[in-house]
């Protein structure tokens, strides 16, 4: 195994999840630019690679070329893509240019810890399902907050506003939601069936809708388009803290089928 080209190992998934990798070095050169266009764009290509992780998925058990290299060069992938990428934008679009930003700092460690965290737990998981918050669910959280914002922002632009309260006191909620999230990623009291249809039916239709609308909110940047936008983000959202409380929920449904779930 060890003589074999690495590019004879790789597989057309494989393939897929490097793209998804590229997108998410990309996004993270967009953060390290740090402009309100630039970190649109990294969010952006993160929402894009939520795509990638889908196909790779799929093409994966079509062409039954599920095996172990894939299985640890997609967690690789998706800690970058869905953990550190998503952090480090998040600190770059809400910092306030004080000592807060330690907070926020925190808290974007926080994400990372938990996306990473749940990916190794994943890899060696012998257990049925998904316990904790799957990562790009959680990504998908954080583009859904900063583009409820930035679309909020474009609205108040385009009626000549100045002042934009939802986007100080986001602020002050990011860290609180990034320490939250990281701790959905890793505990024990959230748990999706193996084949959750719901949960791979909403994500899979919000996903793709995540970069189309963005698209079009950016070509297209007057109020009603933007306010628009802003609250179809706010409903995937709220959406995915209703997927939470589902799995919660699961989890309580299932504590006395498996009780080592939490082990």
């Amino acid at each position: 195994m060890l003589s074999i080209s690495i590019l004879k190992l790789l597989k057309i998934k494989d393939c897929i999840t490097l793209i998804g990798t590229s997108l998410g070095v990309i996004a993270l050169i967009c953060a390290v630019v740090g402009s309100r266009d630039s970190i649109s764009l990294g969010f952006f290509l993160i929402s894009i690679s939520l795509g990638t992780d889908l196909i790779d998925g799929y093409i994966a058990r079509k062409t039954n070329t599920v095996n172990e290299m894939g299985k640890e060069l997609d967690s690789l992938s998706d800690s970058l893509t869905f953990g550190i990428a998503p952090a480090i934008l998040s600190f770059q679009a809400f910092k306030t240019g004080d000592l807060f930003d330690i907070i926020i700092g925190i808290g974007s460690i926080c994400f990372v810890f938990g996306a990473i965290l749940r990916l190794a737990r994943f890899n060696i998981s012998k257990n049925t399902g998904y316990t904790g918050l799957p990562t790009p669910i959680s990504a998908l959280l954080l583009i859904a907050f900063f583009y409820i914002n930035y679309f909020y922002v474009l609205a108040i632009v385009a009626i000549g506003g100045s002042s934009y309260p939802l986007l100080n006191l986001s602020s002050y909620l990011i860290p609180i939601f990034l320490i939250l999230i990281g701790w959905f990623n890793v505990t024990t009291y959230i748990h999706f069936k193996e084949k959750d249809k719901p949960l791979y039916v909403a994500f899979i239709i919000v996903a793709p809708l995540c970069p189309i609308l963005g698209i079009i909110g950016l070509s297209q940047p007057n109020f009603i388009i933007s306010i628009i936008i802003s609250i179809f983000f706010l409903c995937v959202f709220l959406l995915i803290l209703i997927i939470i409380v589902r799995g919660f929920f699961f989890y309580l449904k299932t504590k006395r089928n498996l009780p080592n779930l939490s082990s």
